[in-house]
């Protein structure tokens, strides 16, 4: 092999390595940002689990009080 041709092979490997270490942390900040994503919506639907919880309570307490008027009336 001429030492030109080694020397073109020696950069293509540095470029690969470079390469996968851009993508290494690309992918790292991909998962953070998935860990994040996945905590947020866990967030969100007890937030609306709890909502629904509340929306339900009222009804039933409005039904409740419709009833007794209709009782008392």
């Amino acid at each position: 092999m001429s030492e030109n041709t080694v020397e073109h092979l020696y950069h293509k490997v540095e470029r690969l390595v470079q390469l996968c270490e851009q993508l290494q942390s690309d992918n790292s900040e991909l998962q953070a940002r998935e860990e994040t994503w996945l905590s947020e919506r866990s967030r969100l639907l007890e937030k609306n689990e709890l909502a629904r919880v509340r929306v339900d309570s009222m009804i039933r307490h409005l039904k409740s009080l419709q009833q007794n008027q209709t009782i008392a009336g």
